[in-house]
């Protein structure tokens, strides 16, 4: 269960003070007794309601919605929007009207979405409990994982402790948790979105097993925490740079979930298990260690994490939470990351540097989503120097297009279609045909495309 000091690190009275050349995040909280008492030390309240007024205090906000039971939505209903976060719920409305009308200029990426949802079918079950290792905690429900970039040392007869060797992944990660989660994660959203677009329950019967078997089945149920995320045998048992582990969840899980809701196969039982559940694992992010020092990373890490916080807010009905979240990501994420001109000086460090780069602007692109849900305008948000979305998107068009040569590292060289789908979606919010123009430019994106059915080109060419 929240609790109420695990919103410290996004209070009202946060001060940010950020320079042209560097930034520097100033954090200040107050510690008052009156805190408490709004809350209640009996907590007797609920806690939704807990959280809306003490946000009410903190943020001086004029009016808060009430939380919303979420079991139950019939998505899948005629008329009725499914509860999407990441996704547009009028946008895949319209699109399975189209669908459902035989629009043939969807035909390839629905015969393409409907193969790869046959193959899901076949996928998992998958749990953590089914790896080899024994974490630290001696319970294989606990999450494991390696840093990815770390391999032995082969100086030492045992390779203890391991050595850094950046973008380069060594392939025993496939051994732990992160293989299985991400598996998991990937056929749900495929079956999910199938089950949307077609309503075969088949499809929605798996991706509901697949969920309740990861997050919810005693037997097999990961614990919602990542204490050993990321591990470096030899020198860490776990570090707050693993939480990046749960990303896909944000960016994928949340809205699959949405998308089942018409479905018999997901029960108002399962929604309220799988809030429980993110209800705990938000609890840890906020307040454990690795949390704390994942909210203090300035790349992208940082950006995931308030994604994250966001996306898991908002899916268990913390409006108020995920909207303090994203008012700070203006001045914390984007401006801090984005250089005037558009650069990301954090990732081009990196020996993958064109992938981090549209890595983290795919997150900001997550955040700004996001804040259409909270009424919070981070796709319009720039500094008085130019820092932005839109100026990190346009820096990184020209070597995308191949019209400029990349000139920092980027191991096993560019791949411009990575930039698409953020080519897609700011030609959709900022009305400007020149990014589907530059879309159209990129070799390798076919009709087939989930991209057309997600996010198909408006009327006009924006």
């Amino acid at each position: 269960m929240l609790k109420p000091w695990q919103v410290r690190s996004y209070a009202a009275n946060e001060q940010l003070q950020i320079g042209v050349e560097e930034e520097t995040l100033k954090m200040n909280t107050i510690w008052d007794s009156s805190w408490l008492r709004v809350w209640g030390a009996e907590g007797k309240r609920g806690l939704g309601s807990r959280w809306l007024l003490a946000l009410s205090v903190l943020f001086s906000a004029a009016a808060l919605p009430a939380l919303a039971s979420h079991a139950g939505t019939a998505a899948g209903e005629a008329g009725v929007l499914a509860r999407v976060f990441l996704l547009d719920a009028t946008t895949l409305a319209e699109t399975r009207r189209r669908v459902q009308a035989g629009d043939a200029a969807l035909a390839p990426a629905l015969a393409a979405l409907r193969r790869d949802a046959e193959r899901a079918l076949e996928a998992g079950p998958f749990s953590v409990v089914a790896k080899d290792f024994l974490p630290p905690s001696g319970d294989k429900h606990d999450y494991m994982s390696v840093g990815p970039f770390w391999w032995p040392d082969p100086d030492r007869p045992d390779g203890l402790p391991y050595i850094r060797r950046d973008g380069r992944v060594n392939p025993e990660r496939d051994q732990y948790d992160s293989r299985p989660m991400s598996d998991m994660n990937s056929a749900v959203g495929t079956l999910s979105l199938a089950y949307y677009f077609t309503g075969h329950e088949p499809y929605a019967e798996h991706a509901a097993h697949l969920i309740r078997t990861w997050f919810l089945a005693e037997a097999t149920r990961m614990n919602p925490h990542l204490q050993y995320g990321q591990a470096i045998p030899g020198r860490t048992e776990g570090r707050g740079i693993g939480i990046i582990d749960t990303a896909q969840l944000a960016h994928t899980l949340m809205d699959s979930v949405g998308l089942l809701a018409g479905s018999d196969a997901w029960t108002a039982e399962d929604q309220r298990g799988l809030e429980d559940w993110f209800k705990d694992y938000l609890g840890w992010l906020l307040e454990s260690q690795h949390g704390r020092d994942e909210a203090r990373t300035r790349n992208n890490h940082g950006t995931w994490y308030d994604v994250q916080v966001a996306a898991f807010a908002l899916f268990v009905g913390e409006e108020a939470l995920a909207r303090a979240v994203l008012e700070h990501s203006a001045a914390r994420r984007i401006a801090a990351h984005i250089q005037p001109d558009g650069r990301q000086p954090q990732e081009l460090s990196r020996t993958r540097s064109y992938s981090y780069s549209t890595m983290n602007l795919r997150g900001m692109f997550e955040l700004a989503t996001l804040g259409e849900r909270v009424e919070v305008d981070l796709w319009h948000f720039e500094t008085d120097d130019g820092r932005g979305i839109r100026r990190a998107l346009e820096w990184l068009i020209p070597y995308a297009l191949g019209d400029q040569e990349w000139e920092h590292e980027q191991l096993g060289g560019i791949a411009p279609t990575s930039l698409v789908p953020l080519l897609r979606r700011a030609a959709r919010v900022y009305h400007e045909p020149r990014y589907e123009q530059a879309l159209r430019r990129i070799p390798g994106v076919e009709s087939e495309d989930r991209l057309h059915l997600l996010w198909p080109p408006r009327a006009g060419g924006e």
